[in-house]
């Protein structure tokens, strides 16, 4: 069986959805599992939803309604008859976050954010299954909620192996076509949960690592994965092949092609894990498997933007030792901060943060009472793999360092641009 997982830009509207039928037709739809995203941006427009229920109830039918007229123009396209089943099923999905919405009385940011954002994905699964039957390819639609059972960490759920593998064993036909969402679970009392941003990826794993897989395909709207992204960098070169822990050194450093959850799993199996174009379905793409580190071996660029840098030193000058690092990381845990880069000295401590739940004047409050603390906003986060002279010319051109570090093989520079 074959996994193969398509993201929000493939099919952001109804020529995506009949393109995902052409890559069927060209490399074929038995023995396939579809993992599919929300379309477009409707994750970040759910989002809205959220926010708005929470602070701006007189915005939040304006945001739901965006979202109703987006799928309602992309079903209209896609099914010119206006009786055919999918209209009702459509409309069933949103009268089911209406009543929710009315009904909950959890203030849990992030366990509305799961019931809400979620239905994004049960939305294109259900319109681009639909319209493949129309296309004459049969498949099942399965729900994920069903099969990948997780802990309550809302937001960033826990998978549950043993009981998860049990699921889809037992549920999906592995002879056929099945189609399902990405990102999702849920926990033991039924409630969905996410898996976090960009997880549809590791979906794509589980189902590949319980199934057996021959292999996972990431259809994307590039060729594969490129040494740097195109959108900071006018250079770029094809990566053919990434080795397990070349790929799982670059996705923990950020890179945005391959989510960080997705490779323990293909990697204890040795499943190989394909990035193609699904402009071009054909060509080669690139792979990750067991094999070769780098293939060009050249230098691997990744930036995060609008990072903030942390510097603490002792308010009494008195040395930063394993005690107060600990009270420091206990903090950042407590407020959920993304932590990229670390370094101390004697008596200071730095450390560069991704402020992902908006924690990050708490955090401050709390630290300024135990430390002297700097902070500079809205940086850059460079990471260069495999550096040498050029590429480090490169990243610091007309830019100011504040920062940097570097082993072997990966330097990391942190600029205000």
């Amino acid at each position: 069986m074959r996994v193969f997982k398509f993201g929000g830009a493939s099919v952001k509207d109804a020529a995506g959805v009949k393109n995902i039928v052409e890559v069927l037709h060209k490399v074929g739809a038995q023995q396939v599992l579809l993992v599919v995203s929300a379309m477009g941006k409707t994750t970040n427009k759910m989002e809205l939803v959220v926010s708005n229920y929470f602070t701006n109830k007189a915005e939040m039918l304006s945001a739901i309604n965006h979202v109703v007229v987006y799928h309602n123009q992309i079903i209209k396209e896609l099914f010119p008859n206006p009786s055919h089943i999918v209209y009702d099923k459509i409309r069933s999905v949103f009268e089911d976050l209406t009543v929710f919405l009315e009904r909950n009385k959890s203030p849990n940011y992030s366990f509305v954010y799961d019931q809400v954002v979620s239905l994004g994905e049960v939305l294109s699964t259900t319109i681009i299954s639909e319209y493949m039957k129309s296309q004459n390819i049969e498949n099942t639609w399965l729900d994920v909620r069903e099969l990948i059972k997780t802990d309550d960490k809302y937001r960033d759920a826990n998978v549950n192996w043993e009981l998860t593998q049990k699921r889809i064993v037992s549920k999906v036909n592995s002879k056929t076509l099945s189609i399902t969402q990405g990102f999702l679970g849920s926990d033991k009392n039924n409630n969905t949960t996410t898996l976090g941003r960009e997880g549809s990826d590791y979906t794509a794993a589980i189902f590949a690592y319980c199934l057996n897989a021959e292999s996972v395909t990431i259809w994307k709207d590039v060729s594969g994965v490129l040494n740097a992204d195109p959108r900071y960098f006018t250079k770029t070169e094809l990566l053919h092949q990434i080795s397990y822990e070349e790929a799982i050194e670059l996705a923990f450093y950020g890179a945005s092609v391959i989510h960080p959850k997705t490779l323990q799993p293909l990697q204890r199996k040795e499943i190989p894990l394909y990035v193609k174009s699904f402009l071009n379905p054909e060509a080669t793409g690139t792979c990750v498997s067991k094999g070769k580190q780098l293939e060009p071996l050249v230098p691997c660029f990744i930036v995060k933007k609008n990072q903030i840098l942390l510097s603490l030193s002792s308010l009494d000058f008195s040395f930063i030792v394993e005690e107060n690092i600990s009270e420091v990381f206990a903090l950042l845990h407590k407020y959920k901060l993304r932590v990229d880069v670390i370094q101390n000295s004697a008596i200071s401590f730095t450390v560069c943060v991704n402020d992902i739940y908006g924690n990050i004047e708490k955090l401050l409050h709390e630290l300024r009472s135990k430390f002297r603390v700097r902070t500079n906003s809205g940086v850059s986060l460079y990471t260069i793999r495999h550096f040498n002279d050029s590429s480090l010319a490169e990243i610091e051109n007309n830019k100011e360092v504040l920062f940097k570090q570097e082993n072997r093989k990966t330097i990391q520079i942190i600029t205000r641009d």
